[in-house]
Formats: C-alpha cells, structure tokens, sequence
C-alpha cells in the first residue's frame, strides 16, 4: 500500500527510526545492553534531521537532560533497560509531577541489579507499573513483533502528548536484536497522524497551566514565547509553584489518576488471536501472552490446534493501565488460562486480580532464555 514500506531493521533500530519519523528532535541516553543500538542509531538519525542525540555521564543524567527538552516543548525519548530505570526513577517521578511528556523505551533483560545483561527477560513489567514512588497512574505499551516496534513508539508519541507523561514503551533483548522484514507506515502517513500538544492561545495573563478539568492533563506552552509559569516536584498550584493548600493538593493528585484512568478507551489496545471461535464450551484454552512470547505463543497454537485442542491467544499491547474488562471477558467465559511469561508471575497476578481467580496456570521462565512453542503446547498439555 502507498502509506507502508517494506524495511529489514532490528527491533532496537526500528524504536529508533519511530521515534525520528514521530517528530522527536531530542534524546538524552546512556548506553546499557542491550538498548544500546537505540542511542546509537539516534545519533545519526537526530543531527540529519536539525535534532540533537547526547550521551550524558549516566543514566540519571540522562533522562534529566531529556526531562529538560521536553519541558522546552521538543518531542523527546530516552532509552535503557532495567537498571537504567532504577536509576531514571525519581526524574520519572518528577516528570510525572510536572506533566511532561517522554518516551521511554526499556529494552528488557535479566534481573535484579545486574542479572543478566545480553539475555532475554521480561522481568519489568511490575517495575513499569510503578517506576516512581507516589499517586500517578503509569501509561506502558508492549511492542510484540519488529513492526510494533516502530507503531508503539509513534504511539507512545502521540499519548505522551496527549495525557503529558511520560510513557514507556517495553521491548526485549530478543525482539530488541531481532533482525528481519517489517511493513512499517511511511513517514509521511506518520506525519499525518501526529497529535501534538495543547497550546494556550488567550492573553498570558489569563495563561495558567495547571488550571484544568479535573480529569485532563496540565497545557504547558513551549517555553520563550510569552507564556510564563513553574515547574516544581513538590504540589503546586494552577501556576506551578509550591503550596500546601489542602484542597489544590487534593485535587492536583487526583487529576494526575483521573486524567489516565477515566480515558483508559484511549489507552487500550489489544490483539485476539484465534478466539473468535471460542464459545466457553469444555476444553478451550485461552492463553495470555505479550511481547516476544507472544510468538511463540502463536505457534503453539496452530499446533494445539491441529492436535484438536481449540487454544487461542489474548495479547495486551496496552499492559498499563491493563485492559481490565477485555481479561475478565475471556477469563469469565473459558475456564483454561494459562499466562506465558519470562518473569515469575508478574503479568499473571494482574489477570488474578481482574479476573478474580486464583485457578490461572502459569509458564514462567527466568534462565535468560526464550520460551519456545514446544514448551508451551507441553504445559497446556499438562495442565489442562
């Protein structure tokens, strides 16, 4: 079709292209594997295209200097795993305070501290649900093959924009590094597409940027341009400076939930794998599964299938804030669940509480190591 091309990139170095073709002019990283080919292929990518790619002193350095871009206005990423969140986590939260928007890309590998640094994990995905301390709500999407790894960082984009936070978007060092054909929008039909910022356009003295809806994120103009407010990690009133107004504080933290949570329609995305046949009757099988396992987890079907099992998959593109309702339809309806995971349970405990079941099988692996389709159509095997 005239708005896709066909291209043979990497998972890390198709982040990377998203995030140049989405308007992004600014990253702030620090090389860590194995996110590294993000940092590297932006630094070609963003001085070509009158942007700016620098490697800070670390990982904390890092983000805050991307923090800074953004909140001049400019689109901007930056990009780590595990460890570099750890690091990154009291700027996200500061970022999160401000309402300024970034991406964040975490190409996933082995935990805790430094676990295993060239091996595969999806170790997290809790830790994307909360990266900072405090009352906000967390927006993260999972790419699941190397297309997505270039759709879900425009995504993420557009969202950051729109809810002005950051938004993390999760890979893995097995999509990360993979290498192979995608069909990926051109640039023009992502141009197209985009959905900036708000702008304030009345008289700057009317101009207060955390004056709002209670559940609409904050408009902060682009700074030099007449616009005057102040950014601050502690509560702040509708200018950005600090109070301790019981009230303004109440209701400043409660946007910061509400302005996420009661526009989860916006949020939500998911892919339904072979489930349109599924009916509930005795001896179905859903399986939940995201990112690179969720390929696996394909193969594993089309083989259950042929050997008359009826399985099907739910993979959550959105897992943060999680599609609540989309889980609990399928968890009510057929019996057999088992969640795919290359973590112990952290994806699983979430379906539990939706779902309100403590009956959901699992297949975890945390040696560094992929899950192959074998494992899988073993274990349902097993289990069911």
């Amino acid at each position: 079709m005239a708005d896709t091309r066909e291209v043979i990139s990497s998972g890390n170095h198709l982040a990377a292209l998203a995030a140049a073709d989405a308007g992004c002019r600014f990253m702030g990283g620090y090389p860590i594997t194995p996110s590294s080919e993000v940092i590297e292929q932006m630094s070609d990518l963003l001085p070509a295209r009158g942007g700016a790619c620098i490697q800070m002193e670390d990982e904390i350095a890092a983000v805050a200097a991307t923090i800074g871009a953004g909140m001049a206005g400019h689109r901007t990423l930056t990009a780590t795993s595990g460890p570099g969140i750890s690091l990154k986590a009291e700027n996200l939260g500061l970022a999160q305070m401000c309402e300024v928007p970034l991406v964040v890309i975490n190409v996933m590998r082995g935990g805790p501290s430094t676990g295993l640094p060239t091996r595969v994990s999806q170790g997290d995905v809790r830790q994307a649900k909360n990266p900072s301390h405090g009352d906000y709500r967390s927006i993260t999407l999972c790419a699941g093959n190397l297309a997505e790894c270039y759709t879900e960082t425009v995504r993420a984009f557009n969202l950051a924009d729109r809810f002005m936070q950051p938004v993390f978007v999760l890979l893995d060092e097995t999509i990360g590094h993979m290498h192979g054909k995608a069909v990926i929008p051109t640039e023009e039909a992502v141009k197209a597409g985009i959905v900036g910022r708000k702008q304030f356009t009345g008289a700057p003295s009317d101009y207060h940027p955390y004056e709002c809806e209670p559940d609409q994120p904050a408009v902060l103009n682009k700074m030099f341009t007449g616009y005057r407010y102040h950014f601050t990690g502690l509560h702040h009133d509708r200018n950005g400076f600090p109070t301790e107004e019981i009230e303004t504080c109440r209701k400043l933290i409660q946007r910061l939930e509400d302005k996420v949570m009661l526009h989860t329609d916006e949020l939500e995305l998911n892919e339904e794998f072979m489930l349109d046949d599924m009916t509930g009757e005795e001896g179905e099988v859903l399986i939940i599964a995201y990112g690179s396992v969720s390929l696996a987890a394909k193969e594993s079907i089309r083989h259950l299938r042929a050997a008359g099992i009826k399985a099907g998959l739910f993979r959550p593109l959105t897992l943060w804030p999680s599609p609540e309702k989309s889980i609990r339809k399928y968890t009510d309806m057929i019996k057999n669940v088992l969640c795919v995971e290359l973590n112990i349970r952290q994806y699983t405990e979430e379906v539990e509480r939706v779902s309100s079941r403590l009956d959901i099988q699992g297949l975890y692996k945390v040696n560094g190591r992929p899950i192959s389709p074998h494992e899988i159509v073993s274990k349902v095997k097993e289990v069911f």
